[in-house]
């Protein structure tokens, strides 16, 4: 008999490594123990790998026993292979019993052999085993699918239509996870109720339901039922609506309400992983599959940021942890501090938060998932392939613990001999390399974890939380009153009475009687946290009032609540810019959803440029069906509101100056004109064809803004003054089927443009737009050609329209055809005018809008219409560049008033002192109007403000204009 050399194997494990040959060779019989000596004695790399098996599992030993010449295939070949079973060959169920569980022993040996020798991967294994299940349940299911239609007749709808039966994987089996003694966790579905049935008077009709409840208990028998050729995989079917309790089959209308309407945070947890694994094969079976799929999407990932998984997962862990403390399981590498299942957390956890806003994140393996958190910037960099080892560490051992004896087992062994046993199988030197690679993946994997979903360590400060935490709850007992109000007083909410007031009506308001026990939970965990940060801002009681509508706003949408309770950056920060602008905290409670913009603080205050901003959204869109225009405008919607939000609090913050505010705005304008411009484009060239000469590249089709986009003056709420010019022969036609000629073409691409822009959805509309600037004003054509604007602006336009002229530039559309219209309107400044009647015709429409617009009185001074405001400045420059741009043709390379007052003062046309005046006024002016917009307040300010400033701009109007 063989006798493996010494140096094989630790000494411990020698005498047990001959007694497991001895054994396999009795067994296995003469011939093959000497065919087999033979092959160990010619090729000495496999004495290694059958020493590796042989001690690392009976189970192996015991199949390859049973089955002649296995042991030698596994050594002579690279993969045996997976088929499916050939169903024609088979008689009764129990031939395919029989059948399903010797191909199932036959993989499962190899896939510990192939692992301990070190040839597959966990990934690979994991992958073999999941197909092997697909197959076994896939066979089982066509069996019996045969055998119930012939008894029975096909299941059909209340129209006639075969009805298929889905078996939906979940667990480690929908993330083709499994593992070597994996249960097998599956939910069955079909489409519609109705009967089966059909021409024979032998066939026995059933109603759909029994149908299906009877196939569904037959495959689960033909797998999980022990004969005596063991077992095929153990069914859990628990995972189901309503669990054991419920019916074992359910139809899609059914399974769709009670995911609605009962569905569980642990369910939503588990449905991560679905996956339809096998269906009857019918004519569509696919697509009803791909039909439950969809009809589960929505109650997996939530269309909003939702951060009440964490709290169910914490739970969930919670719960785990004390079985394993109970069980005594501390060496369970699942479910013990640092194992398998708190990586799965971490991935789930950001799956269910994130997977409604970031598709990407749906996927089903975890192996999938680590990279594209880190990615995304949910884990840090290098965490992913550190949990990723780690993690494939773990699965190692739990495969090698289970390959032992074909038990469901994470239990690391206490013996010594059966540790030394598993470590030699996993080809390690012994148990002491081993453990400590296993302490260092789960200090790996422990750390991870805390960040993401374990509990945060009680601060110093409880014992304030719990007075306000007593504040909140008992806030309208009248007996206490004195007790809060001095309380409140003390923190700084002054009046204290206000801030009392303010709370008592919330705590007592129906909607939050009213709401669920989490709702209620999740509510009173927010208040004492937001009544704590609330007194650590400037002005508590004015950072209170104006938070309080948006928690009202979210007080159904407790997942919110959730966001703040487990983010006090978030908290801190809401507070401070609530309490420095009410546009903001408006802001926040029409659009709950902004509040996911202040997850990432740097990223919030971090000033974007104009390339920023156009990235961002086109990677926005991306996640957007092409498909689905309400979704895109939406999307548009989401994404102009973040960025404001965003923009609106670097500038509260200091972090972006008023010039940059302006800019900022005006870059996301531009950006979301362009995005807009493009799906309308798409829009109507699929129905319509291009016109001849237009290409996607160049659209032969400019969008100019005029007024303060067109002078990168945006505030928050500023309308779009623009105009629209194309450069295509109106006589030519569109090449697509329902032809248009290129007029009508242009103006149904600026009609579609305008109704994506100004259109209210659920999130309002992007920008209302003034397209009253083009030629012939409201009269005049919507789109008018580069030739027929300048015809207009040369022979009929008038002087305020060339004033107009002064801030016009191309935001959108051709670039060929923006610089065109850029050379034109230089060209139009420049032409040589009448100084005279210019200075007449700008000081009568200056005087007109006065008479019409200015709010200034003795009290209170108009910043914009106001004499020595905004629109002074703006005229004295728009005069200066119309009287003196054939002189200087640099003074309108610009449209901005400051770079024009700039360049008037290096062409020599202005003096530096005087130009530096206005350039001063210009921007307090703006500065203000900015702050007062943020309030919420008119612009309008005390009489005595800014008098230097009015003085300074009075008295430049009288020397320039008279």
């Amino acid at each position: 008999m063989y006798h493996f050399p010494e140096s094989i194997c630790p000494a411990p494990l020698q005498a047990r490594l001959q007694s497991q040959w001895q054994s396999w060779c009795e067994q296995a019989g003469k011939d093959e123990a000497a065919a087999l000596e033979a092959q160990l004695q010619a090729d000495a790399s496999q004495p290694l790998l059958v020493a590796r098996a042989l001690l690392g599992s009976d189970f192996l030993l015991q199949q390859c026993a049973r089955t002649p010449g296995l042991l030698s295939e596994l050594l002579a070949n690279d993969d045996l292979g997976l088929a499916m079973p050939d169903l024609s060959t088979l008689e009764s169920d129990e031939d395919l019993e029989r059948v399903l569980r010797f191909l199932r022993n036959r993989v499962i040996t190899e896939a510990i052999w192939r692992d301990f020798a070190g040839q597959w991967d966990i990934p690979k294994v994991c992958a073999r085993l999941t197909e092997l299940a697909e197959i076994c349940i896939q066979a089982a299911l066509d069996w019996h699918w045969q055998k119930m239609v012939e008894r029975h007749g096909e299941p059909r709808n209340r129209e006639g239509q075969v009805q298929p039966m889905i078996v939906l994987g979940m667990g480690k089996l929908g993330a083709r996870e499994l593992n070597l003694s994996s249960d097998i966790d599956l939910i069955f579905a079909y489409p519609e109720p109705g009967q089966s049935g059909g021409d024979s008077s032998e066939i026995k009709p059933l109603e759909n339901q029994a149908f299906f409840q009877r196939l569904g208990q037959r495959l689960i028998k033909s797998l999980d039922t022990v004969t005596a050729d063991g077992f095929v995989f153990r069914v859990d079917m628990r995972l189901r609506p309503y669990g054991d309790s419920g019916p074992l089959v359910s139809h899609f209308a059914a399974l769709e309400d009670y995911y609605q309407t009962q569905g569980r945070e642990w369910e939503r947890y588990a449905m991560i992983k679905a996956r339809p694994v096998a269906f009857s094969s019918l004519p569509g079976g696919a697509q009803a599959a791909e039909e439950l799929m969809e009809l589960l999407r929505p109650f997996t990932y939530r269309r909003y940021i939702d951060f009440s998984v964490i709290e169910a997962l914490r739970e969930m862990k919670t719960l785990i942890q004390r079985q394993v403390r109970a069980r005594g399981l501390t060496d369970n590498v699942k479910l013990g501090r640092g194992g398998i299942r708190e990586v799965e957390f971490i991935a789930q956890a950001f799956q269910l938060i994130r997977g409604g806003r970031e598709p990407d994140l749906r996927v089903r393996n975890i192996l999938k998932v680590l990279p594209l958190l880190e990615q995304d910037g949910h884990l840090p960099l290098g965490a992913a392939d550190q949990l990723r080892d780690a993690y494939l560490l773990l699965r190692r051992v739990e495969h090698g613990l289970q390959a032992e004896k074909d038990q469901q087992t994470q239990t690391i062994p206490a013996e010594s001999e059966r540790r030394e046993q598993l470590a030699f199988a996993l080809g390690y030197a012994g148990w002491e390399s081993l453990e400590e690679e296993l302490l260092l993946a789960q200090t790996v994997i422990e750390r991870e974890f805390d960040q993401v979903i374990a509990p945060p360590e009680e601060s110093d400060e409880i014992s304030e939380s719990d007075r306000w935490e007593l504040l909140w709850s008992g806030c309208e007992r009248d007996s206490d009153r004195d007790t809060w109000l001095a309380q409140l007083q003390g923190a700084g909410f002054v009046p204290a009475k206000n801030a009392l007031e303010a709370v008592s009506a919330l705590h007592g308001d129906r909607i939050v009687s009213a709401l669920p026990v989490a709702g209620r939970q999740r509510l009173d965990q927010t208040m004492p946290l937001l009544l704590t940060a609330a007194a650590e801002v400037g002005e508590p009681l004015l950072a209170l009032e104006r938070v309080l509508p948006l928690l009202r706003s979210i007080l159904r949408r407790s997942a919110y609540l959730v966001l703040i309770n487990e983010n006090p950056p978030v908290l801190q920060q809401l507070l401070r810019l609530c309490s420095a602008s009410p546009w903001i905290a408006d802001q926040l409670a029409r659009h709950p959803v902004l509040l996911d913009e202040m997850l990432d603080q740097r990223r919030l205050l971090q000033p974007s440029t104009a390339q920023d901003i156009a990235d961002e959204l086109r990677q926005h869109m991306l996640r957007v069906d092409t498909d689905d225009l309400e979704a895109q405008m939406e999307a548009l919607r989401h994404f102009k509101q973040g960025q404001s939000l965003r923009i609106a609090a670097q500038e509260v913050t200091g972090a972006l100056p008023l010039m940059k505010v302006s800019d900022s705005l005006t870059w996301l304008a531009e950006a979301i004109l362009q995005q807009s411009l493009s799906l309308a484009w798409q829009q109507v060239t699929e129905k319509h064809g291009m016109p001849n000469g237009a290409s996607t590249d160049d659209m032969r089709f400019s969008i100019v803004a005029y007024g303060k986009l067109g002078g990168l003056e945006l505030g928050y709420g500023s309308d779009l003054d623009i105009v629209f010019v194309h450069d295509v022969d109106g006589a030519g036609y569109t090449d697509g089927e329902r032809t248009l000629d290129a007029q009508s073409f242009y103006t149904r691409l600026a009609q579609r443009l305008i109704h994506i822009l100004q259109t209210r959805t659920l999130s309002g509309a992007l920008y209302e737009v003034d397209t009253r600037l083009r030629p012939s004003g409201n009269s005049g054509l919507l789109v008018t050609s580069l030739a027929a604007f300048e015809k207009y602006q040369r022979e009929s336009a008038w002087t305020w329209e060339h004033q107009a002229l002064v801030r016009t530039r191309p935001v959108a559309g051709s670039g060929r055809l923006g610089q065109a219209f850029e050379a034109l309107r230089t060209q139009l400044l420049c032409e040589a005018r009448d100084e005279q009647k210019l200075r007449k015709e700008v000081v009568a429409m200056r005087n007109k809008m006065r008479a019409h617009l200015d709010k200034s009185n003795d009290r209170q001074f108009d910043l914009k219409h106001g004499t020595g405001g905004i629109v002074d400045i703006e005229f004295m420059v728009q005069y200066a560049a119309l009287a003196w741009a054939q002189r200087a043709p640099s003074i309108v390379r610009y449209t901005d008033n400051i770079r024009i007052l700039e360049s008037l003062t290096e062409a020599g046309l202005m003096p530096a002192h005087q130009a530096a005046h206005l350039i001063d006024a210009y921007k307090a002016y703006r500065s203000e109007g900015h702050r007062l917009a943020l309030q919420q307040l008119p612009g309008v300010v005390s009489g005595d403000q800014f008098e230097a400033e009015r003085k300074t701009v009075t008295t430049t109007w009288q020397q320039m204009l008279g």
